[in-house]
């Protein structure tokens, strides 16, 4: 059985739609996990003002409960993590953005909560929750087709976010129960323990790393605070940025870094708001940015940053909506976009948010 606050972040929503008023700027695609209609909503983001509109013959079917999602790199593919029939859809994505699945699907471990894969999108990783593993499958890069590795899954204890690290030798995951990072060296998409695993506070739930492959943050899903990490390039290995905490909101469950590098933003679950921080370029620390922390919908679960830098999404699971939020490049402050509330009938899970 998971945790109360890992229910909260898996709870079983739906939603019928995404209302939203269409751009006439350039637009990019973006899918939301909907778990308990078995679907995946897709939209367009409007890359001059933010604004959402719905992505022609979304929603799309997807197995039992879908919790999350990732495009590939090439963004001609994208993976959905059927968290009640322990498999994984394969969707191919269509030049208007629509999503068309490929069965069957593939068999993985026993709830998989969260899923990555490396930069170059070779392979694709599945935090397995309730067995307690790592699955690893390599990549078709014409078909998007998954095929196991050697050795997988590979042992991971309560693992609930994974990212690979910008070397692409790394791969770091976070063990809620275990209060831990481990940190895995890569070969061929194989998983080998790299040292021990590393503290990071009571119930570590997500793991954000910026895109120079410099440090590493998670937050602690079951206090008030994240930890920050310096990432050896060579080693992988994990240093703590003084003075290790950082303060954040109540319950904060999930994090992300914008493109640039330069702002980390935490969503806090019961506090309602996001916490705000500017990266010191040198150490890593973090100093909160004039106006953090900035309110939102009730109940924040994720944050999906735009990976043009110019835009932040939260998705709220109580509130029931979608919030949009223009970035300043400069400061890293968040101002709410024309439309800056989507209503849903009930909250999403994860957004995935492609180039």
């Amino acid at each position: 059985m998971l945790p109360s606050w890992m229910s909260r972040l898996a709870v079983l929503f739906s939603v019928a739609g995404l209302a939203g008023c269409g751009g006439s700027g350039p637009r990019h695609p973006a899918y939301v996990t909907i778990p308990s209609t078995n679907q995946v909503l897709g939209f367009n983001i409007d890359n001059n003002s933010g604004s959402l509109s719905p992505i022609g013959g979304s929603p799309f079917s997807a197995g039992p409960s879908p919790l999350a999602i990732v495009i590939h790199p090439t963004r001609k593919f994208a993976y959905v993590a059927n968290s009640q029939e322990n498999d994984i859809s394969l969707f191919t994505i269509q030049t208007s953005g629509a999503l068309s699945e490929v069965l069957p699907r593939t068999k993985t471990g026993i709830t998989p909560l969260a899923l990555t894969t490396d930069g170059n999108g070779n392979f694709l990783y599945v935090a397995n929750v309730s067995s307690g593993n790592i699955s690893v499958y390599s990549i078709d890069s014409s078909s998007g087709a998954l095929t196991a590795v050697a050795g997988s899954p590979f042992p991971s204890p309560s693992p609930v976010a994974l990212r690979v690290g910008a070397s692409g030798k790394f791969l770091y995951v976070a063990n809620a129960d275990e209060g831990t990072i481990s940190i895995f060296a890569i070969s061929s998409g194989k998983l080998t323990e790299a040292g021990s695993p590393v503290g990071a506070g009571p119930n570590p739930s997500s793991i954000a790393i910026d895109a120079a492959g410099h440090f590493l943050y998670t937050t602690n899903a079951t206090s008030t605070t994240g930890v920050g990490f310096t990432i050896n390039a060579t080693t992988g290995a994990l240093s703590y940025i003084p003075s290790i905490f950082f303060p954040a909101g109540t319950n904060p469950i999930s994090a992300t870094i914008d493109p640039s590098g330069k702002f980390l933003y935490v969503a806090n679950q019961t506090s309602n708001n996001i916490s705000a921080y500017a990266i010191n370029a040198g150490t890593g620390a973090l100093t909160a940015i004039t106006g953090s922390p900035f309110s939102t919908g009730t109940g924040p679960v994720f944050l999906a940053a735009d990976m043009n830098g110019n835009f932040l999404f939260v998705g709220n699971q109580s509130s029931k909506n979608i919030n949009g939020y223009k970035i300043n490049t400069s400061s890293g402050a968040l101002t709410a976009t024309s439309q800056s509330t989507i209503n849903t009938i009930v909250a999403p899970t994860s957004m995935a948010i492609s180039q």
